[in-house]
């Protein structure tokens, strides 16, 4: 099983009253699974090695269990835990010093970039 770790210190805006989710001063939801994503679409791009492919987010399912203040260190760590044919699943948890914050799944899904992205900037050429 392949993994990947990334790390983060929470700053300003990373706070749940600073992005919208909430009225603490805490790491908000929203950016912890930003940073389990990231980890995970840079794991992916690591086992493509195919410059033409880029994967995409479909599917990402957290828990976050745990609050995190300003100023301390988070990390997140992406688990591969399955392939089949251009879907990568993956086991996603993130802690701080103390332990365990959130938990959860995430799938992703090769797609052909240049392809992609014209495909994205054209959907509303006709309408």
């Amino acid at each position: 099983m392949k993994k990947l770790t990334k790390k983060l210190t929470v700053k300003k805006e990373n706070l749940a009253s600073v992005v919208g989710s909430g009225s603490l001063d805490v790491l908000a939801t929203p950016a912890v699974a930003t940073l389990m994503e990231g980890t995970a679409a840079e794991l992916a791009q690591s086992v493509l090695n195919n410059n033409e492919l880029t994967t995409v987010g479909t599917a990402i399912s957290i828990e976050h269990t745990s609050p995190t203040p300003l100023g301390a260190e988070v990390e997140a760590e992406a688990s591969l835990v399955k392939c089949d044919g251009r879907l990568f699943f993956f086991e996603l948890t993130a802690r701080d010093n103390a332990g365990e914050i959130a938990k959860g799944t995430h799938t992703r899904v090769s797609v052909k970039a240049e392809k992609f992205q014209k495909k994205a900037d054209s959907k509303f050429d006709e309408v």
